[in-house]
C-alpha cells in the first residue's frame, strides 16, 4: 500500500513541477504576445498546478489513522478533495478562460506582438506535458488488467491521484494544440477571432474534463464498490476453502485508494458446529488479507442459500 502510494506522490509532483514551469513560460509568452488563447493556457496550467497541491494535501489527509469518529480511517479525504479539483478545474479554468474568451470575442482587436515567443513556449508545454502524460500513463498502464483497455482503468481505478494528472496532461497537451491552431491562423489570416475563439474552446475541454472526473470522484465518494478483479480474487479465495459450499451476497465499498469494505454471506458444509465455522471465518480472513491486503475490514457471515442457484444473491 505504501509503494503504490509513493507510485501516485512521484505523478503528482512530476506534474506539479512540470505545470509550474508551463505556467510561468506561458504567461510570458501572453504578455509579450497578447494572445487571448495564450492566456487562456497559462490560467489552465496554474489551475493544474493548483489542483496537483489539492491531491497532495488529501493523499496527506487521507493517511491519518482510525479514530473514534472515522472508525473506518480517513482514506475518502483523498476522494473529498478530488472533486474538489473538479470544481477547481470547472470554475477557475473552464469558467475563466470561457468568459474571457466571450469578452474578447465581443471586442475582437488582432494581437500586436510577434507569435514567435508563443509558438517556442507552446512546443517546450507540449514537450513537458508530454513527459508528464507519459509518467501517469505508464502507472495507469501498470495497474490495469489484460483485458482492460485505459479508458476502463480510468472509470474503475481507486486511485483519483493518477487518472486525475493524466486526464490534465491529456487535457494540457490539447489545449496546447488548440493554443497553437488559434495563434497560427489569427496571424496567417489577420483575423481577430481565431484567438478568443481558441481560448473558449480552451474552457469547453476544461469544463468537460471537469464534468467528467466530477461524476468519477463522486461515485468513489458516495461509497462506489472496489474492482472486479478484486472481486473476483476474493470470491476465488473465499470459495477455495474446504468448508465452503457456496458464496451468496458479496459486497465491497471502497474506503480509500487501497482500502475496502467486504462483506459476504458464505454457506459452510452442514454439519460443522459453532467453532468448526469460528475456525473456518478466521482461516479465510487471513487468507484474503495476505492475498488481497486492500480488503481493509471484513465481515464473513454464515448463511443458509437457497438451493436454486439462479435465486441466490450475487452482488458486487
Amino acid at each position: 500500500m505504501h509503494m503504490a502510494m509513493d507510485r501516485s506522490k512521484k505523478v503528482v509532483w512530476v506534474a506539479i513541477f512540470s505545470n509550474l514551469a508551463i505556467a510561468c513560460a506561458k504567461f510570458f509568452a501572453a504578455a509579450v504576445s497578447g494572445s487571448s488563447s495564450m492566456l487562456a493556457e497559462a490560467i489552465h496550467t496554474s489551475v493544474d498546478s493548483g489542483n496537483e497541491v489539492l491531491l497532495l494535501w488529501g493523499m496527506h489527509r487521507s493517511k491519518r489513522p482510525p479514530d473514534r469518529l472515522h472508525p473506518f480511517g480517513h482514506g475518502k479525504a483523498l476522494y473529498f478533495y478530488s472533486l474538489l479539483v473538479a470544481v477547481y478545474i470547472f470554475g477557475a479554468g473552464g469558467g475563466v478562460t470561457i468568459y474571457h474568451g466571450i469578452r474578447e470575442m465581443m471586442d475582437p482587436h488582432l494581437s500586436s506582438g510577434s507569435p514567435t515567443v508563443s509558438y517556442v513556449v507552446l512546443l517546450i508545454a507540449a514537450a513537458l506535458d508530454l513527459y508528464s502524460w507519459q509518467v501517469s500513463y505508464r502507472e495507469l498502464r501498470r495497474q490495469k488488467s489484460r483485458n482492460e483497455s485505459v479508458f476502463d482503468e480510468i472509470v474503475g481505478s481507486k486511485d483519483p491521484t493518477i487518472f486525475t494528472v493524466f486526464l490534465e496532461d491529456c487535457a494540457g497537451l490539447a489545449g496546447n494544440a488548440i493554443a497553437f491552431l488559434a495563434v497560427f491562423l489569427g496571424h496567417h489570416f489577420h483575423s481577430p477571432y481565431f484567438d478568443p475563439a481558441g481560448s473558449i474552446l480552451i474552457g469547453v475541454l476544461l469544463a468537460g474534463l471537469a464534468f467528467f472526473m466530477g461524476r468519477e470522484t463522486g461515485a468513489l465518494l458516495i461509497g462506489e464498490r472496489t474492482t472486479r478483479k478484486r472481486i473476483g480474487k476474493v470470491r476465488q479465495l473465499i470459495t477455495a476453502d474446504p468448508t465452503v459450499e457456496a458464496v451468496g451476497l458479496l459486497n465491497t465499498m471502497q474506503l480509500g485508494p487501497n482500502e475496502a469494505l467486504l462483506i459476504v454471506e458464505v454457506q459452510f458444509q452442514r454439519g460443522l458446529n459453532v467453532a468448526e465455522i469460528e475456525k473456518a471465518i478466521h482461516r479465510i480472513e487471513k487468507t484474503i488479507r495476505q492475498k488481497e491486503p486492500t480488503m481493509f475490514r471484513m465481515s464473513i457471515q454464515p448463511a443458509l442459500l437457497s438451493d436454486d442457484p439462479t435465486k441466490r444473491k450475487d452482488a458486487a
